[in-house]
């Protein structure tokens, strides 16, 4: 079993009435929480339809940006780690993972810093798990990452994130054991030396960021040209709106934690 797309379980968390309050790198206008409820109940529909057991989190209003959880956390075969995000306004949501998390691990990791580290940076392959410093993530919140993980069998690898990409998976997305979707402007930093690309057409960059979850690749709405390029390479492809998301610069790997514990 694939295990950095084969999982057994997810953990959500539904959009909040503050969600208006999201960060957001260009504002675009606030979202529209109804509308990103509808959007997030066919994400969760798609999550459940593998099979896979998902814990859906009610909201939680301290906390605007807690909607994307994947930021939280990063949650492997046999732990889970607390990251430490590096927006000042998201760093209680970590924390709050805690007891979720606690009650599927039992006891779970934290990176603790002075370094920050989100979940957004962080790509996890069958051969490595590749982290990109951007303005949210640093080395030392890596170098903190690689002494808890190691000890699991685990190669981190850091990697940079273009400038003006606010996380390394805004860019790509693990497709198979050894295909990745990507923009040319990350690939053309040499980060995927070794595995197969698939490129997101010109104009549509900002589909890179999809999900491989079992069978299905999770895939925003609006992409045509990227979304027949996938069909044609075999993939099953859901596609589902982000509009709402996107507005607080989010993508379909933001939305969820993917795993599975072992044991469990």
């Amino acid at each position: 079993m694939a295990r950095s797309y084969s999982f057994t379980h997810a953990v959500t968390k539904a959009p909040s009435r503050s969600i208006i309050s999201g960060l957001r790198a260009v504002d675009t206008g606030a979202p529209d929480l109804a509308v990103f409820e509808t959007h997030h109940r066919d994400y969760v529909a798609a999550l459940k339809s593998t099979g896979a057991i998902v814990t859906e989190l009610p909201c939680d209003d301290a906390f605007p940006d807690s909607v994307f959880i994947e930021d939280s956390g990063l949650c492997l075969q046999e732990g889970a780690i607390l990251m430490r995000p590096g927006a000042p306004s998201r760093l209680g949501e970590a924390e709050a993972m805690r007891s979720p998390l606690e009650q599927i691990y039992g006891d779970v990791s934290a990176i603790n810093g002075p370094g920050f580290i989100e979940g957004g940076d962080i790509l996890v392959t069958e051969r490595e798990i590749l982290v990109g410093c951007s303005a949210r993530t640093d080395s030392t919140g890596v170098d903190e990452l690689r002494s808890i993980i190691m000890p699991w069998g685990y190669q981190v690898r850091e990697v940079n994130t273009p400038e003006d990409v606010l996380h390394f998976k805004t860019d790509c997305s693990l497709l198979d054991e050894n295909t990745i979707l990507t923009t040319r402007r990350l690939a053309a930093s040499g980060c995927f030396e070794g595995y197969d690309l698939l490129y997101t057409a010109d104009g549509e960059e900002a589909c890179a960021n999809a999900i491989r979850f079992n069978n299905l690749v999770l895939f925003p709405a609006g992409f045509p040209k990227t979304k027949s390029a996938l069909d044609a390479a075999g993939y099953d492809v859901v596609e589902i709106g982000n509009s709402e998301a996107a507005k607080l610069d989010g993508g379909m790997s933001c939305l969820s934690l993917r795993f599975s514990p072992q044991g469990r």
